[in-house]
């Protein structure tokens, strides 16, 4: 049990504590600034065939959305089932404040592959997947084309990434690569990319920390060798940043997900998009699968009803409409003859969704921000030339074992 990061959230918030539900209410701490209309929907589709019981929604701005619920399980009055980030799993079981929720062989393989490993450690799952994101790479055929490069013909390895991105800038003066490395959580999803592309992990299934290895190395190194020909100052700069850049035209490459896709739509830029570039060890097209779940708390007397009505709210059709019509551009869970259609009508989905099947998942920490800081420390450390990759990596790879 680690309970310091809950010990944490409680410090001045007594005041949290909540009146305990009747013990036929799921309260659900959701997260964003409106019930979204599909749940709304399904939620009293649920409560008329489960007479007795209801579902009480209680919305919470993003940014305050996790430390409330962390804060009212601690407190001992813990909301039945509330929105996480799938990366804080580990933190909330170990702390002893959800319980399992296990999936079958079907429900399991219902998922894109790796899915399920985004909610699982010690063989079980502790979550129901309810968000999923993923990521590829964008470039301007413009800029292409004024240095010299088939506008049509996007870079398919990270050594062609790297030789596109020295043409562009040699040729037009304008920055070859959006590079991400400020000190915030997206750089390490940033790097997590290059590791995903290569066959690279950072902790295996039985929490042995794998880091410092070749392919996790050749993505470091990888990351070194970019920065010459990206935007000056990469640690100013996070995801959302670098991507007002290079829809401004300050960049001719960047790696990101469905929003980068749908305020290009807004532009007159001439844009491609392709599965993000390949490392020399990669199996196939790879990317980091961030998943957000819906986790059950332990002690608010419904743990049972609440995972039924979780396996509810994101079971395949249910979820795919969620998915399919909402502004957050959610990337499927699930393949479907839905999905099928989708990419068939808006085709940029495809390169989104085929770096699935060799994504990898949030690695799961007993303190995930430790974890975090560690990552963003040793990028930047490189990014900035204060240490070589290899050197980086080992010092890492020992710190992350107060973490795992």
């Amino acid at each position: 049990m680690k309970p310091s990061v809950f010990a944490l959230a409680l410090t001045g918030t007594t005041a949290l504590a909540a009146i305990p539900a009747s013990a036929e209410d799921i309260s659900w701490i959701y997260c964003g600034d409106r019930l979204d209309p599909v749940h709304e929907k399904y939620i009293a589709e649920w409560e008329a065939a489960n007479e007795g019981w209801t579902v009480s929604p209680e919305v919470v701005g993003w940014a305050q959305c996790q430390d409330k619920a962390t804060t009212l399980a601690a407190a001992g009055t813990p909301p039945a089932m509330a929105y996480v980030g799938s990366r804080t799993l580990k933190e909330f079981a170990l702390s002893d404040l959800i319980v399992e929720v296990p999936m079958t062989e079907e429900e399991q393989a219902s998922y894109y592959p790796n899915i399920p490993e985004t909610v699982t450690f010690d063989g079980t799952q502790w979550g129901v997947p309810i968000a999923f994101s993923t990521k590829a790479l964008y470039w301007n055929k413009g800029l292409f084309r004024e240095a010299g490069l088939d506008p049509d013909t996007p870079p398919k390895t990270w050594e062609e990434e790297i030789e596109f991105a020295k043409i562009i800038t040699e040729k037009t003066g304008t920055p070859g690569f959006g590079l991400v490395a400020k000190t915030f959580d997206n750089t390490m999803h940033q790097f997590l990319h290059w590791v995903y592309t290569n066959n690279g992990q950072v902790i295996d299934a039985d929490g042995n920390i794998t880091l410092d290895s070749p392919e996790v190395l050749a993505a470091l190194e990888g990351y070194k060798a970019m920065v010459p020909w990206s935007e000056e100052g990469p640690t100013a700069y996070e995801q959302n940043e670098v991507r007002a850049i290079f829809l401004d035209g300050g960049v001719a490459m960047i790696h990101n997900g469905s929003g980068a896709a749908v305020r290009l739509l807004e532009t007159d830029m001439e844009w491609g998009i392709a599965p993000l570039p390949l490392g020399p060890s990669a199996q196939g097209p790879g990317t980091l699968l961030i998943t957000d779940s819906l986790a059950i708390f332990d002690g608010s007397g419904v743990e049972d009803k609440a995972i039924e009505f979780a396996k509810y709210i994101t079971s395949p059709d249910i979820q795919f409409e969620y998915e399919s019509t909402s502004d957050a551009g959610l990337t499927p869970l699930r393949p479907s003859a839905g999905v099928d259609q989708l990419v068939e009508d808006t085709p940029w989905w495809g390169p989104l969704i085929a770096g699935i099947e060799y994504g990898g998942p949030e690695p799961l920490f007993t303190d995930y921000k430790g974890f975090q800081n560690v990552m963003i420390a040793m990028v930047q450390s490189v990014v900035t030339g204060q240490a070589e990759p290899q050197a980086a990596l080992t010092k890492a790879a020992d710190e992350l074992e107060d973490y795992k």
